[in-house]
């Protein structure tokens, strides 16, 4: 068996971290929304297991069959609109909704039209995306610095040192410290745990007419414009080309299937992404597709895991997640730093995107990196009709 055939630990430890850490951000959320919908305990942890599934089987498909780092995610922004708007609705009502928000995404993916659009915008801008999606991200491993200075200097002084002594076990090692350091913080556990198998809970879908505009539609956009353009953005970034129609479909069939039973929102990640196509995820970038097959199969045991995950979850202090995402993503910032500045002919507009992604500002329920890629593309406009007016004059 030749070298490049094995699976590393690199691909481990960067398939689970992407795991933990997309988790560790967005899970409670996804309670939250499950709760806001009307759904009890035993629907929460059906919501959990059919997202958990949904990911894992999407991330391991299509990583293995197009041998790129495909990942997968829930929409977290998805998942924060319905905690403020499934309220009304009753439970059928939004399980319809899912329904109508998946076949629309479904249709979107299919089109020719939007997915040439989005392989037209330059690897700067998209790039810088990236570089304005990571940045507060990063900026995370300095958050908590007053309130738990100790333990900042532990986690940057094992990150420093692991990538000069141990670059390949340097995420593992992270890990290990991630845990150990959130069982110091966490102290005693602030609920009792009680283990249940999880059970896939049907709830037959109500369509109305309400429900597809209120909640259908705004969720099918969001996750289109805010996680599904970064999530391919990404991908351009690396270099990376896997027939993004067809991984989109998929995607949308798998979330039909599993919509009934919770999986309101499933789409291209993009922070998660990025764990499982830089460097700490092997020095082959054509093998790091084994990353993003070892995050399918952590999706799939948090999903058989889902009451496990809902206690564990929420016991993992904010500023160990801080530490472990923002240390992960570091080197990922840094080379889209660099490939979003390279090009000065597209500077101008990479710079802009940058900060208005990295600004954090959400309009219009559309967050930072949806206007941070419009203000990008506006200056890419202006940059060309100047040219033309320029060329016309000579």
């Amino acid at each position: 068996m030749s070298t490049s055939s094995l699976l590393r630990l690199s691909h481990i430890t960067a398939g689970l971290t992407a795991v933990i850490v997309g988790y560790s951000s967005a899970v409670v959320l996804v309670i939250k929304a499950a709760q806001a919908s009307g759904a009890d305990a035993g629907m929460i942890v059906s919501w959990l297991l059919m997202l958990g599934l949904g990911m894992g089987i999407t991330c391991i498909g299509f990583s293995w069959f197009y041998k790129v780092p495909v990942v997968t995610a829930w929409s977290t922004p998805g998942a924060a609109f319905l905690i403020g708007a499934a309220g009304g609705f009753s439970l059928a009502e939004v399980i319809g909704a899912f329904v109508i928000a998946a076949l629309l995404a479904l249709i979107a993916a299919r089109s020719r039209f939007i997915t040439k659009q989005i392989e037209r915008i330059p690897s700067a801008v998209s790039s810088a995306m990236l570089a304005g999606i990571l940045l507060p991200v990063c900026l995370g491993i300095f958050s908590d610095a007053p309130e738990h200075p100790l333990l900042v200097v532990i986690f940057i002084s094992v990150y420093l040192l692991g990538t000069v002594w141990f670059p390949r076990y340097s995420m593992l090692i992270l890990l290990a410290v991630a845990l150990v350091a959130g069982m110091w913080v966490a102290g005693e556990p602030v609920m009792a745990f009680e283990w249940a198998w999880p059970v896939p809970v049907w709830v037959a879908p109500e369509f109305t007419l309400s429900a597809t505009v209120s909640l259908a539609v705004p969720l099918f956009l969001i996750t289109l414009l805010s996680q599904n353009l970064p999530g391919i953005a990404i991908l351009k970034s690396y270099d990376y080309k896997p027939d993004v129609r067809q991984v989109l479909s998929g995607v949308y069939v798998v979330n039909l299937i599993t919509a009934p039973f919770g999986g309101f929102a499933l789409n291209l990640a993009a922070i998660t992404a990025a764990i499982c196509m830089g460097e700490n995820a092997g020095t082959d970038r054509q093998q790091r597709y084994k990353a993003g097959i070892m995050a399918g199969a952590g999706y799939i045991l948090f999903g058989v895991l889902a009451s496990l995950v809902v206690y564990l979850f929420s016991q993992m202090p904010l500023v160990v997640v801080h530490l472990l995402a923002g240390l992960a993503l570091f080197s990922t910032l840094q080379a889209s730093l660099i490939k979003a500045l390279d090009d000065q002919a597209h500077r101008k507009a990479a710079l802009l995107t940058f900060l208005c992604c990295a600004s954090g500002i959400t309009v219009a329920q559309l967050g930072a990196p949806v206007w941070g890629l419009l203000a990008g593309l506006c200056v890419l406009g202006l940059d060309k009709l100047q040219a033309r007016i320029k060329s016309k004059r000579a």
